[in-house]
């Protein structure tokens, strides 16, 4: 014979049911209220052959991969290339121009770039490996960036700007007056693009 559960019963339960998505979203507005309050950075680290690790704001030797999606990927390549209207700048594996903001900052290393600013200046990512051609490894470290990390030259986070379409462009150069190629000691190129 069936019967069916008393009301009180029914109540206790959905008062715990709702206690519990209560307390979640509490939880979920108490991170993103730290990470706000966090400026969204955190610690810095070298880049280096070793694997990466979980070492939270402390320097610490990792890899690094990336790609412009924001996405990881197994192996990044930065490398110095000369450009048309002199100098040297640094570029990715495929040949796009890397970036630097002045709003950031190099030491430590910090990134102010966020929200829609990343949907025009996409951060360098990186997870396993880091391959330099002609720029210098020691120079190479991340930054902290949401649970991941974003690859660092001479302390300056680096970005790929969506308006660079192919291999060499630098239609990033200078915009808005803060944002620039970066050589391969991680300062300001000087070139025309």
């Amino acid at each position: 014979m069936w019967m069916a559960t008393p009301k009180r019963g029914n109540s206790v339960i959905q008062h715990r049911i709702v206690l519990a998505s209560a307390a979640g979203l509490v939880c979920a507005f108490l991170l993103a209220a730290c990470d706000s309050m966090n400026g969204g950075a955190s610690g810095t680290s070298a880049v280096g052959v070793a694997p990466v690790t979980s070492a939270p704001a402390a320097s610490a030797p990792v890899g690094g991969g990336a790609s412009g999606s924001g996405q990881t990927a197994s192996t990044v390549t930065v490398r110095a290339e000369a450009v048309k209207g002199g100098g040297s700048v640094v570029t990715d594996g495929t040949g796009a121009t890397l970036y630097r903001y002045d709003r950031d900052r190099p030491h430590p290393s910090r990134w102010t770039c966020a929200g829609a600013c990343v949907k025009t200046w996409i951060p360098v990512i990186v997870s396993d490996s880091v391959q330099t051609v002609g720029v210098e490894k020691s120079l190479l470290g991340t930054v902290h960036r949401n649970g991941r990390k974003q690859l660092t030259l001479g302390g300056w986070p680096l970005y790929r700007y969506v308006g660079d379409t192919g291999a060499g462009q630098l239609n990033g150069q200078g915009k808005g007056g803060q944002w620039y190629a970066v050589t391969p000691a991680g300062g300001k190129a000087a070139v025309t693009g």
